[in-house]
């Protein structure tokens, strides 16, 4: 069972490009960020045509996520738990039976947090404790859980081309890979960094200053696997190929695969 995480950066302007990658790369489950579509606006018919089942937790202009998946949906969950106010659509978590078994998958949008001190960062904290409290939980199921998405966070200095250009950003600072270590250290397991331990594999290069050709990226979107995800996982690997694309996202898949 094939699983990847794609934050395309609005979905009107990559749809071509969504199908272009669904039909040569055929995923089982699909998870999407920053579709920047509500759901009514959401194109689903031409990729409900190449197989997918399709769930979307939508907002206008910004944010935004879905899950694409040639399997039906036993549950649909929009939004992360813990605060009513927060009206951001940045979670949308679905049951998937496959293969004998249900697998859990989580699309996840986490906030950016810059500009940084102020109530951005403080906003991008509170999801991420959020977000533990809620891992936690569903760890209690004991079941292949995969919460796959843009975490917004460069996890180590390996995982950045110049670690000194990105000290005073938000995606990098102590509190916020702390955030990442504290859910890895609930038993989640970073599936590409336990499939690979070369550095500076990107999956996010900056439209500005001629990053993508100088290579000048991070890596941000990650799937990270329960214990009993983890067993099942088979491979991992990052389509880098998109990027060279006409109109591509500012960033690429990541997949896995898990025997099931």
């Amino acid at each position: 069972m094939r699983i990847a995480t794609w934050n395309i950066n609005g979905v009107k302007a990559r749809i071509s490009g969504v199908l272009t990658w669904l039909s040569q790369t055929s995923p089982d489950v699909a998870c999407l960020q920053e579709i920047k579509s509500q759901d009514e606006g959401f194109p689903a018919g031409p990729i409900e045509e190449l197989g997918y089942n399709v769930a979307v937790h939508g907002q206008k202009g910004f944010n935004g996520v879905a899950i694409l998946s040639k399997h039906p949906f036993d549950e649909i969950n929009a939004r992360l738990p813990g605060d009513d106010d927060d009206d951001h659509a940045r979670y949308l978590e679905v049951v998937i039976p496959a293969g004998g078994t249900i697998v859990r998958v989580a699309s996840i949008y986490l906030p950016n947090g810059n500009p940084m001190p102020g109530p951005k960062f403080d906003y991008k904290l509170a999801w991420m404790e959020r977000l533990e409290s809620h891992a936690k939980t569903l760890l209690m199921q004991e079941e292949p859980l995969i919460l796959a998405g843009d975490y917004n966070v460069i996890p180590e200095d390996e995982d950045v081309y110049d670690p000194e250009a990105w000290r005073d950003d938000a995606l990098f600072q102590p509190e916020t890979r702390g955030a990442l270590r504290t859910l890895h250290n609930l038993g989640l397991t970073d599936a590409y960094r336990a499939c690979h331990t070369e550095p500076h594999k990107y999956t996010f290069w900056d439209y500005q200053a001629g990053a993508w050709q100088k290579d000048n990226g991070i890596r941000i979107d990650q799937l990270l696997l329960s214990p009993q995800a983890a067993d099942r996982l088979a491979h991992c690997e990052i389509d880098r190929f998109t990027r060279g694309w006409e109109k591509p996202s500012d960033h690429v898949p990541v997949w896995v695969e898990l025997n099931v």
